[in-house]
């Protein structure tokens, strides 16, 4: 284990609920309650050659299958950007930060690390690469934002409930937009729109993100309601982002391709 990490393990002692070692709260400048957070990630880059995958008793998408533990070391190839899972088994390497969010509203008090939420926070979503943007309701003053979980990669769902768990480094620029008001994150690659649900209920997450898109889709391209139904349909594709987080993530990828 890196000597930082050790060092945060000894001297954080007020530790809120949650595994998850966090950069922040950083204080935005001009943030505040109503507004949106404008996450540009500009860069990630690896920080150590290894990562590990691992689940617990009873834990991750299959607790019933599992009532025992097990962790695996992953060497990290950062020339050929590979991960080594196994002889004959490498897995191209993906990183991004598992969590990007803000304080959560007041009332909400001190919560855990875990569950994703209308703060963002732990969204677990592979997409949210260098390259992409991140936009997050603000709840709170300096919206104090927090980065962390760090991930060589993973696939949808997280279903052990660890993805190549690593350390990484990034570059951010942040931009407070007083104009865009979201009820709940919003995210853009270069390629793509991702409208998404958080839920403890899987169905209700999928239709929070479907209406998500449909929202986006009328509000920022001039659809009706039922073309933006129609449209989210044949052309968006509706994928899980994280099962075993304690609240469940999906999302719909909106192709900009189809908008001439």
């Amino acid at each position: 284990m890196q000597s930082s990490l050790r060092a945060i393990y000894d001297s954080v002692k007020n530790r809120g609920p949650g595994g998850h070692i966090l950069t922040g709260p950083i204080f935005v400048e001009g943030a505040d309650s109503g507004d949106v957070l404008e996450v540009r990630i500009e860069s990630i880059d690896l920080a150590i050659p290894y990562a590990y995958n691992g689940f617990g008793s009873r834990r991750g998408f299959l607790p019933e299958d599992y009532d025992y533990a097990k962790t695996k070391i992953i060497p990290l190839d950062n020339v050929h950007r590979t991960a080594h899972f196994a002889p004959g088994i490498t897995v191209p390497l993906h990183p991004f930060f598992g969590s990007i969010g803000v304080a959560p509203p007041a009332s909400m008090g001190r919560i855990n690390s875990a569950p994703a939420g209308i703060h963002a926070g732990n969204l677990d979503n592979k997409e949210l690469v260098a390259g992409t943007t991140l936009y997050v309701p603000i709840w709170t003053k300096g919206a104090l934002l927090e980065i962390g979980d760090g991930h060589a990669g993973q696939g949808n769902g997280e279903v052990d409930i660890t993805a190549m768990e690593t350390s990484l480094t990034g570059r951010f620029k942040l931009v407070v937009r007083k104009a865009l008001h979201l009820p709940t994150p919003r995210a853009e690659t270069p390629t793509h729109w991702i409208a998404m649900g958080i839920d403890s209920n899987l169905v209700a997450a999928t239709k929070q993100a479907v209406r998500q898109a449909i929202d986006f889709l009328v509000t920022t391209k001039g659809l009706s309601r039922d073309d933006a139904y129609m449209l989210t349909s044949i052309a968006c594709d509706v994928d899980v982002t994280e099962l075993v987080d304690g609240t469940l993530g999906v999302h719909v990828m909106i192709p900009k391709q189809i908008f001439q």
